[in-house]
């Protein structure tokens, strides 16, 4: 008979945890000691337990001024403080799987979500979940739940830890249709997945299988169900002394796995009596077989089996899964893990500590890039060659940006070919720069982007001098504005565009046409290479408003214009840009006035009459009292055809 042990089996860290607490606390107290429900599922671990001095309570109440173990299930918020009052000591063995989903429930609870927890109402893990959200959330273990279920405006849903992952996807997803702000959380324990897996595994090749574990065991139970799936022929055992001989003799492969509960001995018990061997050498060579010895500070190499927004979980093949905070992925803050990362990659990564007290491995990817990024950066430094950088802070003097993963410093002075006055701007940029500046064992990185502007301005000057020509229209951005013009970059050179030259309309300031960072149309109005000078024209790059006047305006036309200046003899009124009229202070009013400003201010919106239009001399006559008498002439028009009364208008106006 060939026996497949399946990779992932077994006492799981949580469930480990709390069985090595209890034995240690054990040997070493006097006191009575408790565990509150069954520490495990699995009935001989208990007996074992019982033997060394366990007692089991229902309720924390039971006892007073004792030692209490709080099993790997965790229990809710108010036995902690029930505990407090019965003077009772309690030992926390919750699994930190767990502990994460308490949190998260209490947290979302808080912020006045409904939670909706995936699982087996009757669990214990899942009753001490609910605990921490005031025993309010909704358990849903099926479809038919979810019918019954009503409408919430938020709702945050968590998963029982041992949970079948497909399963929780589709409940998941048909919860989610119940409201409006849904935050979903897979909760699933990664070693109750991998351990599934491992069983799917082994089942689809085995002829029969054989699940070790307790009847009462939630993931011992699934293991079964996974089994059966594949396997017609699986047997659900809780010891050695259960294993159907005759039954598995007739089978040449056979699969062996085990639930979380259940120990290493058993497994050992229950391999021996398949094997009709006694040297259990070869049972522990096959599990440390599956597994690489790993120490802090070595550089491996493992597969990502989860992405969140804070963590990656890594397996690096190791008796526990490894862990890459969001801090220990790279420098960069504005990186998502998602964004750079798949399931399945395969990566290297560095191990900071193999027991974060939890049981975590934790990693460093930023660790192993860090040592690659140095001798590339090494190499462009030597070579002078580019290399693309993100700012991501400003600091004293300039501004930090990242280079291959490494932080590197640009001085204020070298982080443009120009006087920068506003470093904020650049923050979340890319572009290219040199290294000035480097010494790997200082952990220094000088970076420059004048210089390379420099080259890439020095390339479009050289193309812009061979192209360019008088009379050329073209596209610029505006770098610059001064009280006599404006600056424009039209690809490596800059020309002016004097005040004149911006508007057909008087102008007092550039800052009234234009700001910066507009990229505007213009003509080159000369170019002289020799000098460096280019003068450009934005008024000349359209038609002169003059040139289809008689187009736009006729005379005897009421328009609407702006009174842009007043004179002692009158004020002159914008009708468009680079079209202004006179209104002789003869035609400002009925009455008579001495001087404009007593009828009129600059700014003013009014409506003029077209008196004259001489578009050789580009002078328009208006009059705001003729436009005023045809008005009146308009409204008595219409009161006539309408049959309005003057007792009527009265009346109205009552």
């Amino acid at each position: 008979m060939k026996i497949i042990i399946a990779e992932n089996s077994g006492f799981c860290f949580g469930v480990n945890k709390a069985i090595e607490t209890t034995k240690k606390i054990l040997t070493e107290d006097n006191i009575n000691v408790y565990s509150l429900g069954p520490l495990i599922h699995n009935n001989s671990v208990i007996h074992q337990l019982k033997g060394q001095g366990l007692d089991i309570i229902d309720d924390i109440c039971e006892v007073d001024n004792s030692k209490v173990i709080i099993r790997s299930h965790g229990v809710p918020l108010d036995v902690y403080d029930t505990a407090k009052e019965k003077d009772n000591e309690l030992v926390d063995c919750t699994c930190p799987f767990v502990r994460k989903i308490q949190n998260k429930v209490k947290e979302f609870n808080a912020l006045g979500y409904q939670i909706v927890i995936i699982g087996d109402a009757k669990h214990p893990e899942v009753i001490g979940i609910n605990g921490w959200c005031k025993n309010s959330a909704i358990i849903i273990n099926n479809e038919e739940d979810i019918e019954v279920m009503l409408n919430y405006d938020k709702i945050c849903i968590v998963a029982q830890t041992t949970f079948y992952e497909s399963k929780f996807n589709r409940l998941a997803e048909l919860v989610s249709l119940k409201g409006n702000d849904v935050k979903v959380f897979n909760t699933i324990c990664n070693a109750t997945q991998l351990r599934q897996k491992s069983c799917e595994d082994i089942s689809k090749i085995s002829e029969a299988m054989v699940v070790i574990g307790g009847y009462h065991s939630s993931n011992t139970q699934k293991l079964v169900e996974i089994s059966k799936k594949y396997c017609n022929n699986t047997f659900h055992i809780e010891t050695a002394d259960q294993l159907p001989i005759s039954e598995l003799k007739k089978f040449n492969i056979v699969g062996l796995t085990a639930g979380a509960s259940t120990p290493s001995w058993i497994i050992k018990e229950v391999y021996d009596k398949m094997s009709n061997l006694g040297d259990m050498n070869e049972l522990m060579k096959a599990i440390e077989d599956t597994m690489v010895k790993v120490h802090r500070g070595e550089t491996v190499k493992g597969k990502i089996i989860s992405i969140r927004n804070d963590e990656v979980m890594v397996n690096i093949g190791y008796k526990s899964d490894g862990i890459i905070k969001r801090d220990e992925l790279t420098n960069d803050p504005d990186i998502v893990p998602s964004d750079i990362l798949s399931v399945g990659d395969e990566i290297e990564v560095f191990i900071l500590k193999l027991d974060d007290g939890d049981g975590n491995v934790i990693l460093s990817k930023k660790r192993v890039d860090t040592v690659r990024s140095w001798d590339e950066i090494e190499e462009v430094y030597k070579n002078q060659s580019t290399v693309n950088a993100k700012v991501i802070e400003i600091v004293n003097g300039g501004v930090i940006a990242l280079v291959q993963g490494l932080r590197g410093f640009i001085p204020v002075s070298q982080i443009a070919n120009r006087f920068v006055s506003d470093l904020q701007s650049y923050v979340g940029k890319s572009f290219d720069v040199r290294v000035i500046d480097f010494d790997r064992n200082k952990k220094r990185v000088v970076l420059s982007r004048k210089s390379v502007e420099l080259e890439e301005n020095e390339i479009k000057k050289n193309r812009l001098w061979k192209n360019i020509e008088k009379g050329q229209t073209i596209e610029g951005e505006v770098k610059r504005i001064t009280d006599f013009g404006v600056f424009v970059d039209i690809g490596g050179v800059d020309g002016l565009i004097h005040i004149s030259d911006l508007s057909w309309s008087h102008v007092k300031h550039p800052k009234e046409i234009v700001k910066e960072g507009d990229m505007v149309k213009v003509l080159i109005l000369d170019a002289d290479k020799q000098k460096n000078r280019i003068s450009l024209g934005l008024k000349q790059a359209s038609p002169h408003p003059w040139d289809n006047i008689e187009e736009k305006y006729n005379i005897g036309d009421i328009v609407e214009g702006k009174v842009i200046r007043l004179v002692d003899f009158g004020a002159f009124v914008m009708l468009e840009q680079g079209i202004e009229g006179l209104v002789h202070i003869s035609q400002i009013s009925d009455r008579h006035i001495t001087k404009p400003s007593e009828e009129l201010r600059v700014g003013e919106t009014i409506k003029v009459k077209i008196l004259d239009i001489n578009k050789d001399e580009k002078k328009i006559s208006l009059s705001i009292r003729e436009a005023s008498v045809n008005e009146m002439a308009e409204t008595i028009e219409y009161l006539n055809d309408e049959e309005i009364t003057i007792g009527d208008i009265i009346k109205d106006n009552e």
